[in-house]
């Protein structure tokens, strides 16, 4: 039986690529010199420090075109409200989404089932696999998917024939 999933996971390896590219170009730029500005990473969380609120936009603006550089979706950003840290600095957290949460799970097997398709969905954990009798059937529904869905980063894998 023809299946495959659908996940939403950001590439780690090329999200700590973006940030060591960030920092590398906050440390060179004329206007952050002599200011706090950086980005730090931990799993799957990223702290943006700046000294104002328009440097902590900056910073923000400067990690999101480097992500899209290393073709990282920016929607995996899930961004935090604004913290004052002491003084006059501010951080700011990013949270990285990783899976799908249920509510968008039942989302997606919602749309296929009101597609019509011959093709079942089923929520495995953090994943959606869908099966089908043909592979035509399987492609159709990742592009209805691909149409339908915009508010997340799907991805396909685990393709079976």
């Amino acid at each position: 039986m023809p299946s495959f999933d659908v996940v939403c996971e950001a590439n780690l390896v090329e999200v700590k690529n973006a940030v060591d590219q960030s920092n590398k170009e906050i440390s060179t730029r004329f206007d952050f010199k002599g200011t706090d500005a950086r980005v730090e990473q931990k799993e799957r969380e990223l702290t943006a420090y700046a000294d104002s609120d328009f440097q902590l936009s900056q910073v923000r603006d400067v990690l999101t075109g480097k992500m899209v550089k290393r073709n990282v979706d920016v929607r995996f950003l899930d961004i935090g409200k604004i913290e004052k840290i002491g003084g006059d600095k501010v951080k700011q957290v990013i949270k990285i989404r990783n899976g799908i949460e249920t509510e968008d799970a039942k989302k997606i097997v919602r749309i296929i089932k009101d597609s019509k398709m011959k093709v079942q969905a089923s929520i495995q954990g953090d994943a959606v696999r869908v099966t089908g009798g043909k592979r035509d059937d399987l492609q159709s529904a990742i592009a209805l998917l691909r149409k339908e869905v915009t508010d997340l980063p799907l991805e396909f894998n685990n393709f079976r024939d």
